[in-house]
């Protein structure tokens, strides 16, 4: 999309979103104060009323597209967008601080700085611990109870978030990304479909020398699955993460991490996780794979 450059593109991906978006884009002129901005909704094909809600704004621009994934719809908006030298990439389901994207841009204008992710609230003011450690074998059994990082990838110590680091990666539901960075990734990677996109970004970004920093200083808000959840969500999760995992090690490490996620999954199954045992199913007979992700011609997903 051609136009005159803004200082931020904020790119947004709806999908049955009509609970949220409204409150989304209301608080987006606060918390974009003092910037020139655009704003690009991807709608992924919603059966609601999200479009007749999107339609009867001026303050946003709606393209209409069929379910690509999350990573193709922000992709997507980042095509319809003007030049801009940050991406904001937002859930539906959030909601910014008034003032939380300059002080975000503050933090992405330092060298070296590629991602930054805010301080995000629960819906009832609590913090979300979106922050998260690198997938490593450790990492991949369930073991988050004990608190140790060799074992927990979701980093829960409020002590984390207290002050501005960088971190492995971030959850993706409010990210700003530097433009030359998305350029040199070539964007999201749109084979995942849903989950491990933002995870495989900010590793990728690592790699080239691009950091990924959480500053407290931006609020946010993330209700969190504003568009559902399912066995179906759940196993392209988990698929994706063993994908994310194979595409960064050799064949043997990759292994070893399908067969700990597959008996991490069937002892959630035992212990009452129903979502685990489709699955398990997913996992062992790759047929019966999300066809979305399309991961069913080798045993080990690639």
């Amino acid at each position: 999309m051609s136009g005159e450059a803004v200082d931020v593109a904020a790119l947004v991906v709806t999908y049955n979103s009509e609970e949220h978006i409204v409150e989304l884009l209301d608080s987006l002129p606060a918390a974009l104060a003092g910037l020139s901005y655009s704003v690009v909704v991807v709608d992924n094909g919603s059966a609601d009323g999200t479009l007749a809600l999107l339609d009867s704004r001026p303050d946003c621009v709606v393209v209409r597209s069929t379910n690509d994934g999350y990573a193709a719809g922000i992709n997507k908006a980042v095509r319809h967008s003007p030049p801009a030298a940050a991406l904001l990439v937002l859930n539906p389901d959030a909601t910014l601080d008034p003032g939380a994207v300059p002080l975000m841009l503050d933090v992405l204008r330092k060298p070296g700085v590629g991602v930054v992710a805010p301080r995000v609230r629960e819906e009832d003011g609590s913090l979300s611990p979106t922050l998260r450690r690198g997938p490593t074998m450790g990492r991949v059994g369930g073991l988050s109870f004990t608190g140790l990082p060799a074992f927990t990838e979701r980093i829960e110590d409020p002590a984390e978030y207290e002050a501005e680091h960088e971190v492995d990666w971030a959850v993706g539901a409010i990210l700003l990304l530097d433009r030359e960075c998305y350029d040199a990734l070539g964007g999201l990677d749109e084979s995942y479909f849903l989950y491990s996109e933002e995870t495989d970004f900010s590793l990728r970004a690592k790699d080239r020398g691009w950091a990924t920093v959480y500053t407290p200083a931006p609020g946010a808000m993330h209700v969190g699955g504003g568009s559902g959840e399912s066995a179906t969500t759940h196993t392209m999760k988990i698929i994706n993460r063993v994908r994310l995992y194979r595409r960064r090690t050799d064949d043997t490490r990759a292994w070893v991490y399908f067969v700990l996620t597959v008996l991490t999954e069937v002892r959630r199954a035992v212990l009452g996780h129903r979502k685990s045992w489709p699955t398990i199913r997913a996992l062992v007979r790759p047929s019966t794979r999300p066809p979305m992700l399309m991961a069913s011609d080798t045993f080990l997903p690639r």
